[in-house]
């Protein structure tokens, strides 16, 4: 009888419950036994959604970071955090940061960095010298109480997910390979005892993730996986080697060889399935990634089940089911949708509905539901049923993409570049922007505020009309430009009171994308986001942002940035069709941008930013990919901006990504100012370019926007200065590492305020050093 089970569910609620609580909490709101026992309810509401399957994860819930959780049940806990006595205020310390009585002092959040190539953050652990690893399983062991305590859930049904030692050290902050492996035997220690801890309550199976097995590894990091799995499996609990986000490749050996009693993979693609069918040990269980866990389209099931029951027929009892990887990078639940076409809702499937479908298949396969003998006409059912055939449109799906690819391969081999070098357009660009040194701006986003929101909220529900609607954002977008001039910033924004998102709202004004009313996904800690679906050809309808941004403009002498979101990080963010390659649909979304920017030329703009964020996760988690990819992604942002002239700046922001091994490329990008977050970093991110001689124009982000903390303008100008050790002083920009939507207007103005005088300062500083 085939097993199906779960890696991990959505944290977050179907109301995005534990959102709105942490922001309670955090603002005062509720009292810390409150905020307890709501957030057990909805993890108890998570498990619950889970009840028909086999085995049901345990561990998964987190009150802000799976990655954090586990420094703490291992004491890997920063020094800077010590004072602090509540554990669960320390906790979110680390996660955001701490101001004090004293606006010159904070306690430093710990860095956020890409959960490998998904759009989800994590906290990174630091490695220090002397960490005191201790073992304290309570975080888990409540989890297992409430759920067992309140349901009739056996705990045998439960599964305890624990982030291996050895990827959890793969993921930390700023070691060298060997620095960090040389922490293995005590995290081990303290990992085992945390085990031991968890065992008592009665668990049995321990679901212990290995995700960098979808990456290259060197063989000092296999032999850790390795001598890992073979001191975990002395515990005597069933273990559960889990891989997932591609497949194993050169380390599907090493996966083979591992002290577990389950191995789970990524088997979206069974080729690679068949191959471990055929070659694990008579003693252990196959568990196959069936269902896709970070997309919503529903699996053609007809086809995939004649190739999965021969895999079954192979290993008999053995084979297990389950999603690919967690559930956490999708919705919850779609029965909550009630406003998409049906052909389209009968496509797609979220959480729950993923695992519908995986007791579905089980069902299925189990009594033999389907034909073995028509593999073919299964084969030509499912690609004529495909997934993201659901246009309401009368073009079809075969005529837009031969279109397409013939429009890609064309992009191919072209020219993307701008007419003119960097160096003629700065000159350019300097006479006709007159900038000072360490010229100030934002990212684009100002706070979005209640108000703001509701104005929103009444003209999606027709209760004020399109002009009533136009005048309140304007007055906003006064209020926001009012308040930059009055810090005196060099560059200004209008402030994106008129947008939900940054992606949604772009996918709103453009063909081919469709919307859910509570698609919400995590990104980190109470931050989530609603990922458009792309559905269909990707076309602009009309001007998207051309009436804010030449309102703002109107106020002011100042320049004022068109803020755009780049192709790249619209495609990572959003939903994909998975009918034709996603570089077809990049490209798509590139030349609907392009036409945006040159309608904000002809509009009188002279400083466009187009945000590519996503850029670097988007990467393949496999070094030999990284080509191709990089390829059409830096192709795609230079399509946006090639047809500009030599005296519009144009400006891109990248956040919380390494960039020190694909620097060459987003040189390529040819941006004339990029912005790069370097405050949580302490400007690490800054090591690339020791290496190699950045030609353009640079604004690392001086202040953490994630956190409370205001910044000090001293910690400021010693960061620029620092900077200036590495990069040019007239390549500078000082601006924050991150929109400003998420804060409100009394962190945000002081901060600012402390910002452009911190550059005032430099430029003192900077102007008689050179006079001397």
């Amino acid at each position: 009888m085939t097993i199906i089970h779960n890696l991990g569910f959505p944290r977050i609620g179907k109301q995005r419950e534990l959102k709105f609580l942490l922001e309670d909490y955090w603002n005062n709101k509720i009292s810390q036994p409150d905020f307890f026992e709501q957030a057990y309810k909805i993890q108890l509401e998570n498990i619950l959604l889970q009840k028909d399957l086999d085995l049901i994860p345990i561990g998964d819930f987190s009150f802000y970071d799976h990655v954090l959780d586990l420094s703490f049940a291992l004491n890997h806990i920063p020094q800077r955090t010590a004072h602090i006595e509540n554990k669960l205020d320390q906790y979110f310390t680390i996660a955001r940061g701490q101001a004090t009585k004293s606006s010159c002092c904070h306690t430093q959040a710990g860095s956020l960095l890409k959960w490998f190539d998904t759009n989800y953050h994590y906290i990174v652990p630091e490695l220090t010298d002397h960490i005191d690893f201790k073992a304290n399983a309570n975080f888990y062991i409540n989890q297992i109480k409430n759920i067992t305590n309140h349901s009739d859930i056996p705990v045998t049904k439960l599964k305890q997910v624990l982030l291996s030692p050895v990827s959890y050290l793969h993921l930390c902050k700023n070691n060298s390979q060997q620095e960090a492996l040389d922490f293995l035997p005590e995290l081990t220690k303290s990992f085992i005892q945390l085990i031991e801890q968890i065992k008592q309550t009665g668990v049995q199976y321990f679901q212990i993730d290995e995700p960098i097995l979808a990456t290259d590894l060197e063989k000092p990091w296999q032999h850790a996986i390795k001598s890992t799995f073979e001191q975990l499996k002395q515990t005597g609990v069933k273990i559960i080697a889990t891989s997932y986000f591609g497949k194993l490749e050169d380390n599907l050996d090493l996966a083979l060889s591992l002290s577990a009693d389950v191995i789970h993979i990524d088997a979206l693609e069974l080729n690679e399935a068949k191959q471990v069918s055929e070659r694990i040990a008579k003693d252990k269980i196959l568990s196959l990634g069936i269902i896709n866990g970070r997309n919503i389209w529903k699996k053609e099931h007809d086809h995939y089940l004649t190739e999965l029951n021969s895999i079954r027929q192979h290993l008999d009892n053995r084979l297990w089911l389950a999603p690919s990887c967690s559930l956490l990078h999708v919705p919850v639940a779609l029965e909550q949708e009630l406003n998409f076409d049906p052909h389209i809702k009968n496509k797609l499937s979220f959480a729950v509905e993923k695992l519908q479908e995986l007791s579905t298949i089980k069902n299925r396969l189990n009594t033999n539901e389907f034909d073995l003998t028509d593999q073919q006409n299964s084969k030509n059912t499912a690609n004529k049923n495909s997934k993201t055939a659901i246009s309401t449109s009368t073009s079809t799906s075969t005529s837009t993409s031969t279109t397409t690819t013939a429009s890609t391969t064309k992009n191919s081999v072209q020219n993307f570049n701008r007419a003119s070098s960097f160096i003629k357009r700065k000159d350019i660009q300097k006479k006709h922007l007159n900038l000072p040194l360490f010229p100030t701006t934002t990212i684009g986003s100002f706070p979005q505020t209640k108000q703001i929101r509701t104005i929103r909220q009444a003209f999606k529900k027709n209760t004020i009309s399109e002009s009533e609607y136009i005048e309140q954002i304007h007055q906003q977008i006064k209020h926001c430009v009012d308040i930059q001039l009055e810090i005196d910033l060099d560059v200004l924004v209008h402030g994106e009171a008129e947008r939900n998102d940054m992606v949604e709202y772009f996918g709103e004004q453009l063909n081919g994308f469709v919307f859910s009313q509570f698609g919400w996904v995590q990104s980190y800690g109470s931050r989530c986001v609603k990922p458009p679906i792309i559905y269909d050809t990707v076309s602009r309808k009309h001007d998207i942002t051309v009436k804010w941004t030449t309102y703002a403009q109107s106020l002011t002498d100042k320049p004022v940035k068109g803020m755009l979101t780049g192709p790249v990080t619209i495609l990572n963010w959003s939903f994909v069709r998975d009918d034709q390659p996603i570089s077809q649909t990049c490209f798509e979304i590139a030349k609907a941008i392009a036409q945006e920017v040159l309608a904000l030329e002809q509009a009188g703009i002279k400083i466009i930013q187009i945000d590519e964020a996503a850029l670097r996760e988007g990467l393949p988690l496999r070094k030999h990919k990284w080509p191709e990819y990089l390829d059409w992604a830096v192709n795609a942002f230079q399509l946006t901006t090639n047809s500009v002239k030599d005296d519009t700046q144009i400006h891109t922001h990248m956040c919380y990504s390494d960039f020190n091994d694909i620097i060459e490329h987003i040189a390529r990008l040819d941006a004339d100012v990029i912005t790069i977050e370097a405050s949580r970093s302490d400007l690490s991110l800054f090591d690339a370019f020791k290496r190699f001689d950045y030609p353009n124009d640079i604004g690392p982000g001086v202040y953490d926007i994630h956190s409370p903390n205001l910044p000090n303008q001293l910690e400021i100008q010693s960061l620029i200065k620092q900077a200036t050790q590495t990069i040019n002083a007239d390549q500078l920009w000082i601006n924050p590492d991150c929109g400003l939507k998420t804060r409100n207007w009394e962190e945000v103005i002081p901060a600012l305020k402390t910002m452009v005088s911190a550059a005032k300062a430099l430029r003192k500083e900077f102007k008689l050093a050179n006079l001397s």
